[in-house]
């Protein structure tokens, strides 16, 4: 195990140590910050197992490259399986363009240019995956490239594994365990052939792109989505109802996860107004009533209650 701790440097030096020890753990990359600052405090912890090394890691808003030069002087072919715990990461590969969530995963290659955008404090779990270990699924795999992939189906397997994989010691099991993670990430990608080939479900995964880029829209609705798509509403509505949801509660259910993740998020959270407008409410009366009615609870208690509990983890 191997801890870089940003925070201990000197803070006008955080920044030159992050950019460092990233390209150390991982693979080579420029970083760039996206807020301006003092300090750049950050972490990364790298555990190996068999073939795949695991890596926690957090840091600052900012873009993070993998380009053409990066790529011709990393050492060794890749593929990153990052889950997203903290914030958001738009990420772009081989011409797709993703936001990734909380409890969302993403897979990138490292023989490819890749690029993350972090707009706020982050935090993921990565596994670099080596080539070889993929053998001839990597085709497979590839599908999945800067996708936003959930954790339901076959992709709940996917995040089950990551986070089971974390406590995973070195030893004989291990290349068994690291089977596993391909072959469920084989999983989801031929879920998405299944979908390909079923009209409904791919409308439907396409309606639930537009839904998470536009939830800050007030006005977003079936009408919109559809203009977008360029169907019409009633084929969208059968299209989501057919994933067991209807469109209403599907949105209703995207806004919620991103309030819930907006307030549970690390340092000063945004104010209930703010996450109220984010999620596409005209102010926070009606969005507390709406959260409390999905959890039982407030905005305010739920982000009183993230922040006891990232207090209870670093006592």
């Amino acid at each position: 195990m191997t801890v870089w701790d940003v925070s201990s440097q000197p803070a006008s030096e955080q920044f030159a140590y992050w950019r460092e020890i990233i390209c150390e753990a991982f693979v080579p990359l420029s970083p760039a910050p996206t807020v301006a600052g003092h300090g750049f405090a950050s972490r990364v912890e790298t555990r190996s197992l068999d073939s795949v090394v695991r890596a926690s890691l957090g840091s600052q808003p900012q873009t993070t490259i993998h380009g053409r030069r990066e790529v011709a002087r990393t050492d060794g072919d890749y593929v990153f399986v990052n889950l997203q715990t903290v914030g958001e990461c738009g990420v772009e590969q081989a011409g797709r363009r993703s936001v990734v969530r909380p409890g969302q995963f993403t897979v990138v290659d490292t023989t490819e240019p890749y690029r993350f955008a972090f707009d706020a404090p982050w935090e993921m779990v990565s596994y670099r995956v080596p080539h070889a270990l993929l053998s001839s699924r990597r085709d497979t795999v590839r599908d999945l490239l800067a996708g936003a992939w959930g954790a339901d189906g076959a992709g709940a397997v996917v995040t089950g594994l990551v986070r089971a994989m974390w406590e995973v010691e070195p030893g004989p099991g291990a290349p068994d365990v690291e089977a596993a993670l391909v072959s469920a990430l084989c999983g989801v990608a031929g879920g998405q052939g299944a979908a390909a080939r079923d009209p409904r479900a791919a409308l439907r995964t396409a309606a639930l792109r537009c839904i998470d880029r536009g939830l800050g829209d007030p006005a977003l609705g079936v009408a919109s989505v559809s203009r977008e798509l360029g169907v019409a509403p009633r084929t969208l509505h059968a299209a989501v109802s057919a994933g067991g949801e209807s469109f209403a509660a599907l949105l209703r259910r995207r806004r919620m996860e991103r309030a819930a993740a907006l307030l549970a998020g690390p340092g000063a959270a945004p104010a209930v107004t703010e996450v109220a407008a984010a999620v596409g409410y005209d102010g926070p009366s009606s969005f507390s009533r709406a959260f409390r009615r999905a959890f039982g609870r407030s905005p305010s208690e739920a982000r009183r209650d993230a922040r006891t509990a990232r207090e209870a983890c670093t006592d």
